[in-house]
């Protein structure tokens, strides 16, 4: 029997991955839950991906490029005369009301770095990348770490917690971080 040419298999596999995580979490990823996630063989998935390091290596690329792009939409709409503060304050608080699905998952991959080695340099990058989209908005690059560090750290106490965001604490703790009245003057 001829070999069935399919172009787009790898991608849908990755696809199908990034699916199975966001509906079981990374103790649910398995070539076999993939293939079916994905409508194709179990040898298609460890023919494109042999461990299922791999796998979640490709998912968590992927899951991290959609939420850098969306960070990087939202910087872009940034006013230069507002706040930065008040904007982070906000975005912060959308991001905590809306979809908590994703933002459990984001967690989730971003902690499988804690035992899968193979995961840590997308974290680091993923940290960086966020840092460099909020340097735009920030005074330096040094402050935007202190950013990211502190929306981390608000995030998952949201997570873990069931305590309101609390917008106005974010909005001071930030303004705090980013020097003076939070202002970067760009």
């Amino acid at each position: 029997m001829a070999r069935r040419y399919d172009p787009g298999r790898r991608q849908r596999i990755i696809d199908a991955a990034a699916a199975v995580v966001r509906a079981r979490g990374i103790a649910g990823l398995s070539h076999r839950a993939v293939a079916a996630e994905a409508d194709v063989p179990l040898g298609s998935t460890t023919y494109h991906f042999a461990t299922l390091d791999d796998l979640l290596v490709a998912a968590l690329r992927q899951i991290n490029a959609e939420w850098l792009a969306d960070v990087g939409r939202w910087a872009e709409g940034v006013d230069p005369a507002a706040e930065p503060a008040d904007e982070l304050a906000r975005w912060l608080g959308e991001l905590l009301t809306g979809e908590r699905a994703r933002l459990e998952l984001e967690y989730e991959l971003y902690f499988a770095a804690l035992r899968h080695e193979a995961t840590r340099p997308l974290a680091a990058e993923c940290l960086d990348e966020m840092a460099r989209i909020l340097a735009r908005i920030v005074p330096d690059a040094a402050t935007a770490r202190a950013v990211v560090a502190l929306i981390d750290g608000l995030t998952l106490q949201a997570l873990l917690t069931d305590r309101p965001y609390d917008p106005e604490g974010a909005r001071t703790a930030l303004a705090r971080i980013i020097g003076g009245s939070g202002h970067s003057g760009a």
